[in-house]
This record gives C-alpha cells, sequence and structure tokens, in this order.
C-alpha cells in the first residue's frame, strides 16, 4: 500500500498535466469575412498608403487580452491572434478602406504619378469584454500628398459595439468597429481628393 500511493498520486498529476498540456489553441483574425462582388460606383479609384499602426502596449500580446470585472484583466492563452495585433488591425483596415475608396492599399510602392493620401491610425484604447462590448479608441489622420497645398486633417474616433457570448462574436465586435473607423477616415479622404473642405465626421 504504501508503494501504489505515490504511484496512483503521480499517474493522476501526471493525468492532469497532460489534459492541461492538450488544451486547443484557437486563432482569431480581425480579417473580415470576404463579401459579394463590390457595387458599382461612379466615384474614380482612389488610392492610399496606410501606415504602420500602433496600439497599446497592454494588449500587443499574442494572446486575447479581456476585462474581468472594473479593474482586472486575463491573458487568455488558448485564444489567440493570427498575426501581432498591431498587423491585424492594420490589415483589417487597409481591406475596409479597399472597399471603402476602391482603390489599392500601396503602402511599400513607388508612388509614380498616381494621386495619394496617407492614413495614419494609433490605437489608443482595444478593450475587450467578453458578451458585453468591443472598444476601440483611435485617432486617426488623412494627409492629401498630391497638389501644390498638401492638407492633413486629424481626428478621433470612439467606437463601442455590443457583443454577445463567446470569444468569435467579441472579435467580431472588433470587427465592426474597425469598419466603422475606416468609413469615417473614407469620408474624409474622399473630400481631400476632391479638393474640399473635409472635417471630422460627427461622432
Amino acid at each position: 500500500m504504501i508503494r501504489i500511493r505515490p504511484r496512483l498520486h503521480g499517474l493522476a498529476l501526471g493525468l492532469a498535466l497532460a489534459g492541461c498540456a492538450s488544451a486547443p489553441l484557437h486563432y482569431y483574425t480581425l480579417m473580415a469575412p470576404a463579401g459579394g462582388p463590390d457595387p458599382v460606383v461612379a466615384t474614380s479609384p482612389l488610392p492610399f498608403e496606410l501606415m504602420p499602426v500602433n496600439v497599446p502596449a497592454q494588449v500587443d500580446q499574442p494572446q486575447l487580452v479581456v476585462r474581468e470585472g472594473g479593474q482586472g484583466v486575463a491573458l487568455l492563452g488558448s485564444e489567440r491572434w493570427i498575426a501581432p495585433l498591431a498587423d491585424e488591425v492594420r490589415s483589417a483596415l487597409s481591406a475596409d478602406l479597399v472597399r471603402q475608396l476602391h482603390g489599392a492599399d500601396l503602402s511599400g510602392m513607388a508612388a509614380g504619378e498616381k494621386p495619394r493620401l496617407r492614413i495614419k491610425l494609433d490605437v489608443r484604447r482595444f478593450d475587450s469584454a467578453p458578451g458585453a462590448y468591443a472598444l476601440i479608441d483611435a485617432a486617426w489622420s488623412v494627409r492629401a500628398t498630391a497638389g501644390d497645398s498638401p492638407a492633413t486633417v486629424a481626428c478621433t474616433t470612439r467606437v463601442r459595439e455590443a457583443v454577445g457570448p463567446g470569444y468569435p462574436a467579441l472579435v467580431q465586435g472588433h470587427q465592426r468597429a474597425i469598419a466603422q473607423i475606416a468609413g469615417q477616415i473614407a469620408i474624409v479622404a474622399r473630400a481631400l481628393a476632391d479638393g474640399q473642405k473635409a472635417a471630422c465626421p460627427a461622432a
């Protein structure tokens, strides 16, 4: 009996550790699924350059960082971004802007003779509360680089999306928030490209 107990205890501990080690990993992306074909629009395509995106250090982790109560946060070991969060936000925003502006993201490419807009986004808050909300608070700017007198418009946007239970719903909330920010950026970008006086969209 004395010899069996340690073996049973060790076996139980080993099974418990194996169970923890085999917990499946789930990966998420902020890139929204591709929809149907874009509608034909009268406006001309508007190419742009999207600069690297900054995100707060608190959420710049491979794992999802979620709110717990008023002050607590949790780092979810099994729920992860497929790429660094800053890259995920930039990729999602770029894809949304391509659809909104009907022009290519020419970042890293030679400008040539094409009119260009330079877009910058700094995420100040990226809050995730499962079953409650997804919140993005960001500062962004659009600069018209073509013409004799380049113009710049700088704005802030705060988007809070209600979400249902589960982490997929939380990520979808952030996708919708980024799409809203892209829509506001596109309004300013169109105005600048047309040579109009642009102002920050109303919240």
